[in-house]
């Protein structure tokens, strides 16, 4: 069976390289992108089950690069799950992780929280 790819998407160099190895020791493929632009031309290019985003990047921030992402009919069933600051966690206790069909986690987030959700959304 194949491991699952997941597009990470960070303009953090050390937030985007923690979350790939955490990714990538749970099992799973990982491809990285530190914008909105490549995140953009590897979704199309690596067809991910799912896609991990940071909101707040320069150029093209995270609901942007989602909104270019879900008007593409080659990328619009793929998943968004956001790790962003701009959601916390009372929100996400309270509220829930899913948006329409965005899912969040907050930031800081608890790596088997993120490992758990990630595991709901793509099985």
């Amino acid at each position: 069976m194949s491991k699952k790819k997941i597009l990470a998407v960070d303009d953090e160099l050390e937030v985007l390289t923690l979350l790939e190895k955490r990714l990538s020791s749970a099992g799973y493929d990982v491809v990285t992108a530190t914008n909105g632009k490549e995140a953009v031309e590897l979704a199309k290019r690596e067809r991910p089950a799912l896609i991990v985003l940071d909101i707040l990047m320069p150029g093209m921030d995270g609901s942007e690069t989602a909104a270019v992402l879900h008007d593409d009919p080659n990328t619009k069933d793929i998943p968004i799950l956001f790790l962003t600051c701009l959601f916390t966690k009372r929100e996400e206790q309270f509220e829930g992780h899913e948006v329409g069909h965005n899912f969040f986690i907050a930031k800081p987030y608890d790596p088997a929280d993120l490992l758990t959700e990630i595991t709901k959304i793509i099985g």
